[in-house]
């Protein structure tokens, strides 16, 4: 059975979704608090996916995710660093998102625990944005092979402006294929607000390591993983959750390659 982390800490609010999410995908998920790793209750070589979830963590006080990203830099830095070397999945979910950008575990070009080059900054709107939002997805990942090209997740955040340190990281971005998610209008087309919510550089949504085994994503896939969470489920044909097929592709692949 694949076992999958899902870690919290204070102001961590959609654990429980996430745990659930990885239960219907076939897989045997957990809450770990932070603690527990930090203390050696649990480990993380127990397990072969880490997630960290949305919410606020730490109350996200300095900046969204930067206390628990430090956490994960000075308690876990050689652990996480074993787990990726084993071939084990990451995901970060907005806040998580937030985490893994601080932490310096994405875009991790050359190495973990790189030098910070993006960020998340505060939206455009200067406010909250809780909305449903299409994608455009590249297969580049694991996590996102068979996805439909445009999909559709729910989106809640008030910092999730991606924004790359320069144009050079930009493009090692784009040179790597490491843009997994932008933002696109029902038609596919480039976004502006209220599609793209927060007016990230290049309508980013998520990226991935260059393994294509960590990624991190604002929108919440979580939220989607049955019909009947979209709010047009009774009177659109719709496809497979999104939301769905992220985490059964992390799960199929764990079963098929460790």
């Amino acid at each position: 059975m694949v076992r999958v982390c899902v870690l919290f800490a204070a102001g961590t609010n959609c654990d429980r979704e996430t745990v659930c999410a990885f239960k219907q995908a076939g897989a045997a998920a957990e809450k770990v608090h932070i603690n527990q790793l930090k203390t050696r209750e649990r480990f993380l070589s127990d397990y072969q996916i880490l997630v960290i979830p949305g919410g606020f963590s730490y109350g996200d006080y300095i900046s969204s995710g930067k206390i628990l990203a430090n956490e994960l830099t000075h308690n876990l830095k050689q652990d996480l660093v074993r787990f990726h070397a084993n071939g084990k999945l990451v995901l970060g979910i907005c806040n998580g998102f937030q985490v893994l950008i601080k932490a310096g575990l994405l875009p991790a070009f050359d190495w973990l625990f790189e030098t910070q080059t993006v960020t998340l900054d505060t939206n455009d709107s200067g406010r909250f944005e809780d909305r449903w939002v299409h994608l455009r997805t590249n297969p580049s990942c694991i996590f996102t092979r068979g996805l439909d090209e445009i999909c559709e997740l729910p989106v809640a955040h008030a910092e999730g402006k991606f924004i790359p340190k320069d144009q050079k990281i930009l493009n090692r971005l784009k040179e790597h294929n490491q843009i997994v998610f932008r933002y696109v209008t029902g038609d596919g087309e480039p976004a502006d607000y209220p599609d793209n919510p927060n007016g990230s550089v290049d309508r980013i949504a998520g990226i991935c390591d260059p393994s294509g085994r960590i990624l991190g994503m604002m929108p919440h896939p979580e939220r989607f993983v049955r019909t009947q969470q979209h709010p047009r489920w009774h009177r659109e044909r719709l496809t497979k959750p999104a939301g769905i097929v992220i985490f059964e592709n992390a799960v199929n692949y764990i079963k098929e390659n460790l």
